[in-house]
């Protein structure tokens, strides 16, 4: 029941460099690649995106003898197949030796979306029965801080998931099978991850192994099945976990505040123990 450590990011990367001139680049899963170009006393250090999707990019460098031109640490957001320079360093002494290093992580969307306030999202399950929350928003237990605005369904494995909003396919993982709960259990989880016009992600988790109907890239509207729930990764039952989401720093996530068209009308606080229909 936990997204915690689900945080889709390119993983924690460190580079050393000596002032070794032409460094190659380092590149994360065909996403993100970090770029060293050092001209004559100065270093410059960029990210460029391979993706038509925009994605939020951290970088921190460690320096000796070196003045760091820019913020550092730097997050930004690069839009798709933009170039950015992060940071430029300078030699503080030039007749002293310099050294740096840097580490580096990203996820996909923007900083700061447009998020349509009004939009009404369609609940992410089949609209003949209702639907039991398990946690809804603000929760105590892990529906808090970066997870707040979030919500878990008790669903048996094999349940139809469906598009609670309309967008682009940019992530999916379907290749694991297993649960367990607490540190490291996130990279076990199965996905998708939906790109909606407004630069926000909706995010579906704990999805069945082999249980995406759909691949990076695909478009979808509104109310398309898009897999199957599951029980896997940071999880004690099976469930379906769902979320809207901007970008953060360091690979992180941030939930947004949604409402839904249910049975009901419309609802912007689901609740723990409450029984929602599709509307």
């Amino acid at each position: 029941m936990l997204r915690t450590l689900l945080i889709l990011a390119a993983g924690f990367i460190v580079v050393a460099s000596a002032g070794v001139a032409g460094a190659r680049p380092s590149c994360s899963a065909d996403w993100v690649c970090i770029e060293v170009v050092e001209n004559g006393n100065s270093v410059d250090i960029f990210a460029r995106n391979l993706q038509p999707y925009a994605v939020t990019v951290s970088l921190r460098a460690r320096i000796r003898n070196l003045l760091v031109g820019g913020q550092n640490p730097s997050t930004r957001t690069v839009t798709g197949h933009e170039r950015v320079r992060l940071m430029r360093l300078s030699p503080v002494d030039d007749a002293q030796s310099w050294r740096y290093r840097y580490e580096y992580d990203w996820t996909v969307g923007s900083l700061s979306p447009r998020h349509d306030d009004t939009y009404l999202y369609r609940l992410p399950l089949a609209g003949t029965q209702s639907h039991k929350v398990l946690q809804g928003f603000s929760t105590g237990f892990t529906h808090n801080g970066l997870e707040e605005f979030t919500v878990d369904f008790d669903v048996p494995v094999g349940t139809p998931v469906y598009a609670a909003r309309e967008g682009v396919v940019v992530r999916v993982e379907e290749s694991n099978d297993r649960s367990c709960f607490g540190d490291g259990c996130g990279r076990y989880a199965n996905y998708v991850v939906i790109l909606h016009p407004d630069g926000t992600t909706g995010e579906y988790y704990h999805l069945h192994k082999d249980g995406v109907l759909l691949e990076a890239g695909d478009p979808v509207h509104r109310g398309q099945k898009i897999g199957l729930s599951g029980n896997t990764g940071n999880s004690t039952m099976p469930h379906l976990h769902f979320g809207v989401y901007r970008a953060d720093s360091w690979g992180r996530t941030q939930s947004l505040p949604v409402r839904f068209m249910t049975s009901r009308g419309v609802v912007d606080h689901p609740r723990s123990g409450r029984r929602y229909g599709v509307g």
